[in-house]
């Protein structure tokens, strides 16, 4: 149910053609919720549908031109609806730690070299986010809406840093094992 929400805030920021919200996509909001172009075009189709959001008019029609979309006072009831609905977390899904937990029952090797490259790739994610807060976010803009965007970007600042240093501490432990050995049974889950 996230991605009509995340569609529905980015067109109340700015009215945007689907090509134009899947840039945005892919600078800002993908970096803490993902879609393909494929799954925006799609669901701009069911918010138009549901009479939450319409294609603008435009001054020349013509074939092949691109719909910018803006966002109905429905849309903005829904989107306020949902951010003050309750949901539960979401369990984390990422496969390293089931690769981690598979090591425990084959064996480690060429697990240390993969955590390698996850920590490269978390420190260029950290250093992406800690740009953007020194670039988009300087000390006078105080205004709410701006605020409220920094502490999204503060929170995925935030798990960049727990990733690095979980990672550093999963190095630790793979270094200490033998990588030809292979790991005891699987005990009881």
């Amino acid at each position: 149910m996230s991605l009509p929400h995340a569609i529905l805030t980015a067109l109340l920021e700015k009215p945007s053609s689907g090509l134009e919200l899947t840039r945005r996509f892919d600078r800002s909001i993908g970096y803490f919720w993902s879609a393909t172009h494929q799954q925006i075009y799609r669901e701009l189709g069911r918010l138009e549908e549901a009479g939450l959001i319409r294609a603008l008019p435009s001054a020349q029609p013509a074939r092949g031109q691109k719909k910018e979309f803006e966002v109905l006072p429905a849309g903005s009831a829904e989107l306020a609806r949902w951010v003050g609905e309750s949901q539960d977390p979401k369990a984390v899904r990422d496969p390293l730690l089931l690769r981690i937990r598979a090591a425990a029952v084959v064996g480690p090797g060429g697990l240390a070299l993969e955590l390698r490259r996850h920590l490269e790739l978390h420190q260029r994610q950290l250093a992406v986010y800690e740009a953007i807060d020194a670039k988009d976010f300087p000390p006078e803009r105080t205004a709410d809406e701006d605020r409220l965007r920094r502490l999204v970007l503060h929170g995925g600042m935030a798990l960049e840093t727990f990733w690095l240093r979980w990672l550093e501490e999963a190095l630790e432990v793979v270094g200490d094992m033998d990588p030809e050995r292979p790991g005891p049974s699987a005990p009881e889950a």
